[in-house]
């Protein structure tokens, strides 16, 4: 089991430089995410064009995320998909075994990566012919340096770009770190920015699933529900993605219908509108690794995702079901 505290705080060490504002970023060149990619890397090789889509295949829900809010945030006309400009930081404090990105671009490796600025990231950025209207700070795990965020939207905004560009970023819901690095200032500049949203991915659906996905200990499942209720009551425009992979298909109905209370009772009772179970794909770097038991548990995320729509249906009116997304107030 991976010692997360611990882990946690060895890659922010390696992660950031706080005294000159520069957080080790991800390059994709030479490396198996790369073939993966639509588009060949941009911005030196260390960003990438990403194209969120809607559909996520037969039996499972369309996913909004994050084309709806963006879309409402810049005045754009409703699409099923968007582009964002994608920075990944270089450290993750888990290791998912369906994650797709390469483990040597999330363990702080030199050879994969350097230490920027948000400075140099938007200059890169502008210097691009092809410039989505979003940029997705992403990992890694970027709230192992929540400065990062920060600092991004700050350039943003001093540079005048903040009501053209929607800011994005992921959480796995792993650490405080956020409110421990950042003062309360901070955290109110960041949480009223105007176009930025933020998604945080609960790695299964109870405390087993979680472990079996992560390689972290089970006691770490409760804690995100926690997290996320902090970040509403910071005032964040926050989603929720939810992984339903698991080595165990017993007991699959009443497991995700006790998850969905938790969201409910945990973080509010709106939360589970504002959740999008996450379609699990193979990619290149997860071939060479993914087991008999994780191939299996491809499949039982099929079985799973029936039981959390026929929950949502129970728990949910029509109309509250079809409302977009970012319309479910979390007033607390």
């Amino acid at each position: 089991m991976i010692n997360v505290l611990k882990v946690s705080n060895e890659l922010r060490r390696l992660g950031i430089n706080l005294n000159e504002k520069r957080i080790r970023i991800a390059s994709y060149i030479n490396t198996e995410q790369c073939s993966d990619l639509t588009l060949p890397p941009n911005c030196r090789g260390f960003g990438r064009i990403h194209h969120f889509r809607r559909y996520q295949g037969e039996g499972w829900p369309l996913d909004p995320l994050p084309i709806d809010p963006a879309r409402h945030a810049l005045g754009l006309p409703d699409d099923d998909e968007i582009t964002a400009e994608v920075f990944q930081n270089a450290v993750c404090n888990l290791k998912c075994w369906y994650c797709y990105v390469d483990r040597r671009l999330i363990s702080a490796n030199p050879q994969h990566s350097s230490m920027l600025t948000a400075e140099e990231l938007i200059d890169c950025y502008l210097s691009e012919s092809l410039r989505p209207p979003m940029i997705d700070i992403s990992g890694g795990q970027p709230d192992l340096v929540p400065e990062w965020v920060l600092w991004f939207a700050d350039t943003i905004k001093k540079r005048h770009m903040d009501k053209d560009i929607y800011l994005w970023s992921d959480d796995n819901l792993t650490t405080d770190f956020l409110w421990r690095f950042l003062n309360q200032a901070e955290i109110k500049r960041l949480s009223s920015y105007e176009n930025y949203g933020r998604v945080g991915c609960f790695k299964g659906f109870d405390p087993n699933s979680f472990s079996f996905n992560t390689g972290a200990p089970p006691e770490y499942f409760k804690n995100q529900f926690s997290l996320m209720r902090k970040l509403i009551e910071s005032g964040f425009d926050v989603y929720g993605y939810v992984t339903l992979t698991s080595n165990k298909n017993d007991r699959i109905s009443s497991l995700i219908a006790d998850f969905i209370d938790k969201l409910q009772s945990e973080v509010h009772p709106l939360f589970p509108l504002r959740t999008i179970p996450q379609r699990i794909l193979e990619f290149t770097p997860t071939q060479k690794r993914t087991n008999t038991e994780q191939q299996k548990a491809l499949q039982i995320q099929n079985e799973a995702v029936n039981f959390w729509q026929q929950e949502l249906n129970k728990r949910f009116s029509k109309d509250q079901l079809e409302t977009r997304i970012y319309k479910h107030k979390l007033n607390i």
